[in-house]
């Protein structure tokens, strides 16, 4: 019988201990008895850049600094050449504000947004397609080997979706190592934590790959491109603008990928199949994440 996978192993996962990520709630089941069941907080913070204030997002609220980073990144708000002063918390207020000693107006951009096909309503401020023109991504060979230790580490990995459902997580991952999980209410808020961790850290993306649980989405392709990850893959399905973006810019794009089985719809040139997929063991029940959770 297989066990949960060691914690020790990440170099950052959501704290299952911090008593502000859930709580618990008491009802009744289908047969009328009382139960109670831990249930996953979402609360607003408001991100600003400088004195501006950007978005207002629903989030578990933790790692906000990291969000707030990685937001502004992926929404082409930081550049690579901005330089980050400071990243300013208050709990109380619930607002994190980015400083940076380079200022810019913001408000025609913000005036333009797209609504994503993502859960929480995800927002993109400007062109969904800005950055995109000439990126190609580096053609990174992704060992199938790497994708099922991956999927039978990550799905054993304790975490907020286990414990209480209704959430998504986003992993950082280079080979068959998994580094940094996030969770959040939104698919995206995952992603953007991911891009904060990094941008803080000054993280090589060229050789890394990002293993999430929703849906490859057009918003979801971009974020990874943008964020120069060359390889996304997901337990869940995928959208056909999701695709044609990936292999535009040369994204390795895997989705459906349960126990032995997953689909590459683009990048299919980068995949190495080192493993037999018939002498992978099937996922057990109890770590399965439905698809129509994850969704």
């Amino acid at each position: 019988m297989s066990t949960l996978a060691d914690l020790s192993d990440y170099l950052l996962v959501p704290d299952l201990h911090n008593p502000r990520l859930s709580r618990s709630v008491t009802g009744v089941d289908q047969m009328g008895a009382t139960q109670t069941i831990a249930v996953i907080e979402e609360r607003p913070l408001t991100i600003y850049l400088n004195a501006q204030e950007i978005v207002t997002a629903m989030t578990i609220g933790d790692y906000p600094e990291y969000l707030a980073l990685g937001f502004l990144k992926n929404q082409g708000m930081l550049k690579s050449t901005d330089t980050v002063t400071g990243v300013d918390y208050d709990e109380e207020l619930e607002v994190v504000v980015v400083r940076t000693l380079e200022t810019a107006n913001y408000e025609a951009k913000l005036e333009k947004k797209t609504r994503t096909s993502g859960c929480a309503v995800g927002t993109v401020f400007g062109d969904m397609m800005e950055g995109l023109q000439g990126l190609t991504l580096p053609a990174m060979p992704l060992k199938t080997s790497w994708l099922y230790a991956l999927s039978h580490q990550i799905n054993r990995t304790p975490s907020l979706y286990l414990e209480t459902g209704a959430i998504h997580g986003t992993v950082l991952c280079e080979g068959p190592r998994p580094l940094v999980y996030m969770e959040d209410v939104g698919r995206h808020n995952a992603v953007d934590k991911i891009a904060g961790w990094m941008l803080s850290h000054g993280v090589e993306p060229g050789n890394k790959l990002l293993y999430t649980t929703g849906r490859l989405t057009s918003e979801m392709v971009i974020k990874t491109a943008l964020m120069g990850i060359p390889a996304l893959v997901s337990r869940s399905g995928f959208t056909a603008w999701g695709v044609d973006i990936a292999r535009e810019v040369g994204l390795t794009l895997i989705g459906r990928m349960r126990g032995r089985k997953f689909s590459c719809l683009s990048g299919e040139d980068r995949l190495v199949l080192d493993s037999d997929p018939s002498e992978v063991g099937e996922e057990e029940l109890r770590h399965r994440r439905k698809g129509a959770q994850d969704d």
